[in-house]
């Protein structure tokens, strides 16, 4: 067996109670290119940078970078950005070099990093805060879950880290694998493709899910669900997704990675004031929702104060804010540590956060990028040092 092939078996045992997922039939197709053909590729700096993305808003910078051409402005040909069904099928192409730059659940990242030692690149965040707990109309609270069961969109997903940190601040045992009790306080986890979820939802087969909208704005607006809690309110400015980017581009190909990380940065200034008009971008271009549940998205203008908690933190409205924090890698990497996982886990034995965030962050373009986009006041930012503030 190749190394190739034992990495990418090793990733659909992830997918499937791992990263934990409904299959990878779902999403692109699989077919492999020949190392000699990705090592030619990777090295011609005329080749196109291909993108990955899920259609969820956390996408958003990649996509608005190439609808708004930043890409070409900045000398980099992009191709299309290929749309996916799922986290697995997304990061097997990626591991597979189908496509170049993604943006991926973090925790996934660092499996990507150390469960399969891929040679893979946190190069920003893609964005901040953006996902949510939501519920059925008839559970009125956290406590409310008991004896119910949750989706998430992956083991490996800041979802499952914060929703499970909220479930024990309300009292309440997450569990796996086996029948919720409220009468003992339990709530079953369960990975779930997230374009299942609403329709899992709304026929009572689980009492919510956490995931990254726009299908939390979707619940409400069709009336199948409420917000229960912003994950944003409980970790402020958390990030979820992150942009990632393989080795060999970063390598073969530096003026491409600088130049992409350009029009990446400047699609998140743009997106933060032309919110209204990104959400027209991403409905008519690349995601299957209608505009209004997109644009509640983007903005979250609703009244959600009955279900805030730190209303100054804003947790209720994705940002897009590029640097990444070293303290949030190592909180995260230690959170990972406690968290409930259905997965391979070995990975996180005597992982040094801080070592964690040297090996696997590569922020040099990143910083340049920003840099040139006016700086940290640009993105609401005053420093690349914080003190991460969590409250379950």
């Amino acid at each position: 067996m190749t190394g190739r092939d034992l990495t990418r078996r090793r990733l659909l045992g992830a997918g499937a109670a791992g990263l934990g997922l409904t299959g990878l039939a779902w999403g692109a197709g699989s077919a492999y290119t020949s190392a000699r053909e990705q090592t030619l590729a990777s090295a011609d700096p005329s080749t196109p940078v291909r993108v990955g993305y899920l259609p969820i808003t956390d996408a958003t910078p990649l996509l608005i970078g190439h609808a708004n051409g930043y890409y070409e402005q900045a000398g980099v040909p992009v191709e299309a950005p290929v749309l996916f069904r799922s986290w697995s099928s997304l990061a097997e192409a990626f591991l597979a070099g189908q496509v170049d730059v993604i943006h991926l659940l973090m925790p996934m990242a660092l499996y990507m990093r150390y469960g399969l030692e891929a040679d893979v690149r946190i190069t920003a965040w893609n964005h901040t805060n953006g996902s949510a707990l939501t519920v059925r109309p008839d559970v009125p609270d956290l406590q409310g879950l008991a004896g119910e069961s949750i989706a998430i969109p992956a083991w490996w997903s800041v979802h499952n880290v914060v929703v499970q940190k909220m479930l024990r601040g309300a009292g309440l045992t997450p569990i796996m694998r086996r029948t919720p009790s409220a009468g003992e306080g339990t709530v079953q986890l369960l990975p779930m493709a997230p374009a299942d979820m609403l329709p899992a939802l709304n026929n009572g087969v689980i009492g919510g899910y956490t995931v990254a909208d726009p299908f939390n704005a979707a619940a409400e607006a069709q009336s199948v669900g409420g917000i229960r809690r912003f994950l944003g309110d409980s970790w402020r400015d958390h990030v979820c997704c992150v942009t990632m980017m393989r080795g060999d581009l970063l390598r073969r190909r530096p003026e491409q990675a600088a130049g992409f990380m350009d029009g990446l940065v400047r699609a998140q200034a743009w997106s933060r004031g032309n919110r209204p008009e990104a959400a027209a971008i991403l409905a008519e271009r690349y995601l299957p929702q209608p505009r209004p549940v997109i644009l509640t998205a983007l903005t979250h203008d609703q009244d959600h104060a009955e279900v805030t908690v730190h209303p100054p933190w804003h947790g209720e409205r994705i940002d897009f804010r590029p640097w990444p924090f070293a303290s949030t890698t190592e909180l995260l990497v230690r959170s990972m540590q406690e968290t409930v996982v259905d997965a391979p886990s070995d990975f996180l034995q005597g992982l040094d956060p801080a070592r964690a965030h040297e090996e696997l962050v590569d922020d040099r373009l990143v910083r340049e990028s920003i840099r040139r986009a006016g700086g940290l006041e640009a993105f609401g930012l005053s420093s690349t040092e914080r003190t991460e503030e969590f409250s379950a």
